[in-house]
């Protein structure tokens, strides 16, 4: 079979949420629009330099199931949780989190006078590591190698191979990708993603050409499968996320930070929370 380029799926415009204690936000993936990209649950971005938006922050809150990664642009968070795990995550920062069996963080953005800004995105566990012991992988931005291409491309190399080049990410069952990818204007970007994997870009600045689709900040762009995806910057500088993982292919129960295989699985859940044995 030959090599085919990923044609777009869907173009999504992110939804205005409040979630946490009051943190403003723009989400593309988990809305009525598209609830699940498997085996990715939900996409959130947030910015604002007023503090209002996101001095609330997310207190002290359970996850089981799932992973969750936050990467940030600006601002700090300080997080903890109740494995001991705790410090702050400043500018280029990440944070991945695997919450398997049960874990309870917090994460508070710091008020700071360039606000915050960054992304959540939370990432399905298969059936046989949901209740594994919860992880933690903390990764400092000097940790994540920057790759320079001819055609006009900065990458930020989070997850996954490009060029020869890993992401200090490791260990994950999804076999994720995740590229930062700054393209200058003119430039363009190829990259392959495995056929078969879900693959996702997320443009937060600028505007981009996808195909046919000229797409602008903010919104989620869904590939077609096929074995590599092209990004072209004819008019103006853009950055956005390129995220791909291998489909789990099971089936999801979900009910706010808890996503199970079954319905009966969220009730047990829901029933160590009531009696004070999760995440012991």
């Amino acid at each position: 079979m030959s090599a085919t380029s990923r044609g777009v799926a869907r173009i999504i415009e992110p939804q205005a949420v409040v979630e946490g204690a009051g943190v403003r936000l723009k989400r593309s993936i988990g809305t009525r629009t598209l609830d699940y990209l498997d085996p990715f649950l939900l996409l959130d971005h947030f910015q604002s330099k007023n503090a209002a938006d996101y001095e609330a922050g997310f207190p002290l809150h359970p996850h089981r199931g799932i992973e969750t990664v936050t990467y940030l642009l600006a601002g700090a968070v300080r997080h903890r949780d109740s494995v001991g795990n705790a410090g702050e995550i400043g500018p280029g920062d990440l944070q991945w989190m695997s919450a398997g069996r049960g874990i309870l963080h917090e994460e508070m953005p710091q008020v700071r006078p360039e606000g915050v800004a960054g992304f959540q995105l939370w990432v399905n566990l298969p059936k046989k590591e949901k209740m594994s012991a919860p992880r933690y992988q903390n990764i400092h931005a000097n940790e994540i190698a920057v790759i320079e291409r001819d055609g006009g491309a900065t990458v930020r190399v989070i997850a996954g191979t490009m060029d020869g080049v890993t992401g200090p990410i490791v260990g994950i069952a999804a076999e994720p990708t995740y590229l930062d990818v700054s393209l200058a204007r003119g430039g363009s970007f190829v990259q392959p993603v495995p056929r078969g994997h879900s693959a996702f870009a997320y443009v937060f600045e600028g505007e981009a050409r996808f195909g046919d689709n000229l797409v602008t900040a903010p919104k989620l762009v869904v590939w077609d499968d096929g074995d590599s995806v092209e990004v072209r910057a004819d008019k103006s500088p853009a950055r956005f996320l390129l995220v791909s993982g291998k489909p789990l292919n099971e089936p999801i129960a979900r009910y706010g930070p808890f996503v199970m295989n079954t319905q009966e699985e969220i009730e047990q859940t829901l029933r160590e929370l009531q009696q004070g044995t999760f995440a012991r």
